[in-house]
């Protein structure tokens, strides 16, 4: 195994253990050890760090049963890429003796000679003893996911939680949004058919490609033709749009700016939109998406449950709320989740969310609509809260159409909203409830 071959499963471990140890998402993870390997081992890199975290909880239960006692915290990064090597021999194309030398030699690269041998043996007691033929010791281990989601899923979705959990371990397509200002969908396809990429229209008019690919390799991408948004988060501009009074919109909750530009290409010309989010480092996001979009928007800095600190007092005909939430309808992306949500987080996002609902509704104009949206399949966090804002706002109902497009297809109706689930038509989980505002 090459020095570079190690170098990558060394990182990876870094990685890994940042994430399940320390805390942090994978992507930031990735983000500050990504340029620790050469530029053509990225996509390697990348796919053991996501295949390590989606499977982590199987690869754990094996990693438990190799040990006879638990390594020390202080090693955890061993730990990490002992896990990084059980996914390797089990769920990759990458031949058994290149997996457990690189392994090996990665223990080497990251300081940790001493634990090189115990690797080298634990991961070859693993394929002697064909531990991955065992059936899982818990659910846990099965589906890849915490109890508490298993049993939160199961409860809500009684019928469907199984296909959820399966979904979640899933890679996730790379869905792209052409922007209307620019061309329509089929020149777009058009132009990627000449790149030599393939794709198929899916819901919404979004287009997925067949193989993934980075940004830069997009005909148009740094013109602004096209964005990167999945199929159902592309749902929520022409959701609050359609049929709507033209006038001055808010997004909430707005970075890092998917939404806000979708609003803007798809809004009359001359409309006024405000973005705001309470992160100011995330809201260069949301620049730098205008800015190569060619779109304009008051970008600001501020809580959305306290209007008070931002608002000018100027009231908006549409608002769309992109409400914090668990994300459980985007574990796919981000895998992290898994690790890093706990249940308790469920009863502090609803609070949050209800109290930013109530903050935002007087900012709304009489006839105006409000988009509720999570990425959450959590009824606690969505139709529940819907419900329970309407129930006690006499100016808020529900406007329970759905817009015109071959989405409603895959819509699941809830006391409140709707609800996509994910993997549906190849799509996240998404939950979007159209409230308006009328005589009280």
């Amino acid at each position: 195994m090459s020095k570079t071959g190690a170098r990558v499963r060394a990182v990876a471990a870094q990685v890994v253990d940042a994430t399940v140890t320390g805390g942090r998402s994978l992507d930031a993870a990735l983000e500050q050890h990504e340029a620790e390997v050469p530029a053509n081992d990225v996509a390697l890199l990348r796919m053991l760090c996501f295949g390590t975290i989606r499977h982590y909880f199987q690869l754990d239960e094996w990693s438990r049963k190799l040990l006879d006692r638990p390594l020390k915290r202080k090693d955890s990064v061993v730990a990490a890429l002992l896990a990084v090597g059980l996914y390797q021999l089990t769920e990759t194309r990458i031949p058994d003796h290149a997996a457990v030398s690189g392994t090996v030699e990665a223990a080497r690269q990251l300081r940790r000679p001493r634990h090189a041998g115990l690797l080298n043996a634990l991961l070859r007691r693993f394929m002697r003893e064909s531990l991955a033929e065992l059936p899982p010791g818990s659910e846990a281990a099965r589906y890849n996911h915490p109890d508490w989601l298993i049993d939160s899923l199961r409860e809500d979705w009684p019928d469907d939680w199984q296909a959820i959990l399966d979904a979640n371990n899933e890679r996730a397509p790379m869905w792209l949004r052409v922007n209307a200002r620019r061309m329509g969908v089929d020149a777009y396809r058009d132009a990627l058919e000449a790149a030599g990429l393939e794709s198929e229209q899916g819901v919404t008019g979004a287009l997925r490609l067949k193989t993934p690919v980075s940004v830069g390799d997009l005909p148009g991408f740094d013109a602004g033709d096209v964005s990167v948004q999945d199929a159902a988060a592309q749902l929520a501009a022409p959701w609050l749009l359609e049929g709507a009074e033209p006038g001055r919109l808010l997004d909430a909750c707005a970075a890092p700016g998917g939404k806000t530009a979708h609003l803007l290409e798809l809004a009359e010309p001359g409309s006024e939109l405000v973005a705001v989010d309470i992160d100011p480092e995330r809201l260069s996001a949301v620049d730098a998406n205008l800015a190569r979009l060619k779109l304009s928007a008051t970008v600001l800095a501020g809580d959305a449950s306290k209007p008070e600190s931002w608002w000018d007092g100027a009231p908006f005909a549409g608002i769309l709320l992109d409400a914090p939430c668990s994300a459980s309808g985007v574990i796919r992306r981000h895998p992290d989740i898994k690790l890093n949500r706990r249940a308790s987080d469920i009863g502090r996002l609803k609070e949050l969310q209800g109290q930013i609902l109530d903050a935002l509704w007087p900012l709304l104009t009489p006839g105006g609509r409000l988009l509720y949206v999570t990425c959450s399949v959590q009824s606690a966090e969505n139709d529940a809260v819907t419900s329970a804002f309407v129930d006690r706002t006499p100016d808020a109902r529900e406007n329970d159409m759905l817009p015109n497009n071959n989405i409603r297809d895959v819509m699941r109706r809830k006391a409140c909203g709707y609800q996509v689930l994910p993997g549906t038509a190849g799509v996240d989980g998404f939950y979007f409830a159209c409230l308006e505002k009328v005589s009280a």
